[in-house]
């Protein structure tokens, strides 16, 4: 009984970083900087591009990022996740188009 709850002690410390990744759509310069490869700069630069240009729709988007390059996104990938403002703004889309007009492909 010991040796299965050491097993899933051990597994669990190993899975919990995977449900740890810092949402770069939501999170504060603060919570960026715990990200290993991200300092008060490139957290700044992130904040204040998502401020500027909106949330991020893939991490692939941080490397528009001043500073943050392919090596950079290559060692940060598994820490950080694309969420938060990103799925909502295009689910209000999606709504839009539900309530827009209609293409009728005339004028109107």
């Amino acid at each position: 009984m010991k040796k299965l709850l050491l097993l899933v002690l051990v597994f669990f410390s190993f899975a919990l970083p995977a449900w740890a990744a810092v949402d770069v759509n939501t999170a504060t310069q603060a919570q960026l900087e715990t990200v290993k490869g991200i300092g008060p700069a490139k957290a700044k630069a992130i904040v204040d591009y998502r401020s500027k240009n909106g949330p991020f729709k893939s991490v692939d988007d941080l490397e528009k990022v001043k500073g943050i390059g392919p090596g950079i996104l290559k060692k940060i990938r598994a820490e950080v996740s694309v969420g938060g403002a990103a799925p909502a703004k295009a689910e209000k889309k999606a709504e839009g188009k539900k309530t827009g007009s209609p293409k009728s492909g005339g004028a109107q």
